[in-house]
Parts: C-alpha cells; sequence; structure tokens
C-alpha cells in the first residue's frame, strides 16, 4: 500500500483509530515488561535493606 502524502499514512486508509490504538497498546505492554520487574526489584532491595538494617540494630 502506498500513500499519497504523509497525512494519508496517518489516516490509515480510514482505519488510524484501529491501527494507532493497537501500536500505541503494543508500546505501552512493552514498556511495563520492562518497567514492572526493574520497579519490583528495587522495592525487593530497599526491603532487604531495611531488614539488614534492623538484624543488625540488635
Amino acid at each position: 500500500m502506498s500513500f499519497v502524502s504523509f497525512s494519508d499514512f496517518l489516516a490509515m486508509g480510514h482505519h488510524a483509530l484501529f491501527v494507532w490504538s493497537a501500536y500505541g497498546i503494543c508500546v505501552a505492554v512493552l514498556i511495563l515488561n520492562v518497567a514492572l520487574p526493574l520497579l519490583a526489584r528495587r522495592r525487593y532491595l530497599q526491603q532487604e535493606a531495611r531488614r539488614l538494617r534492623w538484624e543488625n540494630r540488635k
């Protein structure tokens, strides 16, 4: 499929809502697949640091 102009490309043959929302959902899932494990690791390391400080106080 070829497009005459950039606006035609963005319109995707009148299927722009479906196409761009699919791309957006895909990008959101990819970002979550990277961010959530990083945040979980950070939370785990903070909890372990707290636990070690607590144990060393005794």
